[in-house]
C-alpha cells in the first residue's frame, strides 16, 4: 500500500508493549480464523473469547460482519475491495497485538495474498500472528448455511460469493487446521488454547 501522506513520522512512547503484555500477563498476539461462509470461524472466536476471559485473559473479537456494518462498511465484496479490507483488519488487529490484546479475527478472507499480507505487518513488527484454518467441506458449510447465502448465490442473488463464484484459498501453512465438521466446539477451543500455551501468548506474571 502506498503511502500518501507526506512529512509524517512514527511518534515513539516510553511505554512499550513489553511493558504492556507484563501488565496484562499475556503477549498480544493475532489468531486469525480463515474458512468458508459458515465453516464456524465466529463461532469458534465467540467460544474462545468467552473462555479466555473467564480465564481472566483480555481478547477481542475482530468479526467480518460487525467490520462492515462500521469501519469497512464503504467495501464491497469485488477483489479490490476484498484486499482492502483484510489490509484494514490487519493494521487494525496490530494496533491490538501492541496494547497487548489477543486479537480474534474471523474473516473468510479467501486470497492467500492478502493474509500472508497481513501476516508480514504482524511479523515486520516482531508480532505473533497465527493462522487457524477453519477447514469445513464446501458441502458441509452449505448444509449449514447459518444466513441463508449460499442459497441466494445459488439462485444468482449474490454474486462474488467465496465458494460458489468466487474462488476461496486455503492455507498452505496454517499454525492450526480444526475440522469443524469433525470436531466438538470443546475440541476445537481447547486445541486452540494449548497452541497459544505453547506459543508462550498466555503466562503467569
Amino acid at each position: 500500500m502506498e503511502q500518501k501522506a507526506t512529512n509524517v513520522h512514527w511518534h515513539e512512547g516510553e511505554v512499550s508493549n513489553i511493558d504492556r503484555y507484563r501488565m496484562l500477563g499475556q503477549k498480544g498476539a493475532t489468531l486469525w480464523f480463515t474458512g468458508l461462509s459458515g465453516s464456524g470461524k465466529s463461532t469458534v472466536a465467540v467460544a474462545l473469547e468467552k473462555e479466555l476471559a473467564r480465564r481472566g485473559r483480555l481478547a477481542y473479537r475482530l468479526d467480518g460482519d460487525n467490520i462492515r456494518l462500521g469501519i469497512n462498511k464503504n467495501l464491497g465484496f469485488s477483489a479490490e475491495d476484498r484486499k482492502e479490507n483484510i489490509r484494514r483488519i490487519g493494521e487494525i488487529a496490530k494496533l491490538f497485538v501492541d496494547a497487548g490484546v489477543i486479537a480474534l479475527t474471523s474473516f473468510i478472507s479467501p486470497y492467500r495474498a492478502d493474509r500472508d499480507a497481513a501476516r508480514a505487518t504482524h511479523e515486520a513488527a516482531g508480532m505473533d500472528f497465527i493462522e487457524v484454518y477453519v477447514d469445513c467441506p464446501l458441502e458441509e458449510a452449505e448444509k449449514r448455511d447459518p444466513k441463508g447465502l449460499y442459497k441466494k448465490a445459488r439462485a444468482g442473488q449474490i454474486k462474488n460469493f467465496t465458494g460458489i463464484d468466487d474462488p476461496y484459498e486455503a492455507p498452505e501453512k496454517p499454525e492450526l487446521v480444526l475440522k469443524t465438521a469433525d470436531m466438538t466446539l470443546e475440541d476445537e477451543v481447547q486445541t486452540v488454547l494449548k497452541l497459544m500455551t505453547a506459543r508462550g501468548i498466555l503466562f503467569d506474571v
